[in-house]
């Protein structure tokens, strides 16, 4: 493995970039799957308070 790398240096950075892209859009869909949840519960709590009156 190490021959690898040292037959092409700039492999472990294109491998760190791929790493920082993957972590980026999970962090991105992650975190906007979360709003839409809450959301979800909002509109939810909203009908249920509408509906008794």
């Amino acid at each position: 493995m190490s021959d690898l790398f040292d037959e092409y240096p700039m492999l472990i950075f294109a491998l760190e970039s791929l790493l920082a892209l993957f972590l980026l859009v999970f962090i991105v869909v992650w975190t906007s799957s979360g709003k839409k949840k809450a959301l979800r519960a909002r509109s939810a709590e909203r009908s249920q308070q509408q509906k008794p009156q």
